[in-house]
């Protein structure tokens, strides 16, 4: 399918569709005229990336992840799914830290809102 149909078909736009092609996430096909052909399990791949991207996985890991999530459970495999774990397990660390340093603002800021509607009544 053409990359108009792709983007209906994975509710991601066709700018998105190209971006994901030049990250190396996809490889859709090209016809004789040069346009892409973006089959069905390519579609399904879009999906996963969005999802991924959703999450809030970084393109790296992502582009990380997807040969481990097409590829067979192998002892490679899984020593690599590992390691990948334990980055994805990193990354949400420190998301982890940058919410809690976020309400700490956000409870600073609330408790000076506080202050100042009693103060200004």
């Amino acid at each position: 399918m053409r990359i108009s149909e792709a983007s209906r078909a994975s509710g991601v736009s066709a700018r998105s569709l190209r971006y994901y092609e030049d990250e190396g996430l996809i490889v859709p096909g090209r016809c004789g005229n040069g346009y892409r052909d973006y089959c069905r399990s390519t579609i399904d791949r879009v999906r996963v990336i969005r999802s991924l991207l959703e999450s809030g996985l970084p393109v790296r890991l992502i582009r990380d992840v997807l040969p481990r999530l097409a590829a067979e459970a192998d002892a490679e495999a899984v020593t690599m799914g590992a390691e990948f774990l334990q980055e994805v397990q990193r990354y949400r660390d420190r998301l982890a830290a940058r919410i809690a340093s976020l309400s700490d603002q956000q409870a600073a800021l609330d408790s000076y809102l506080r202050e100042a509607r009693r103060v200004g009544r």
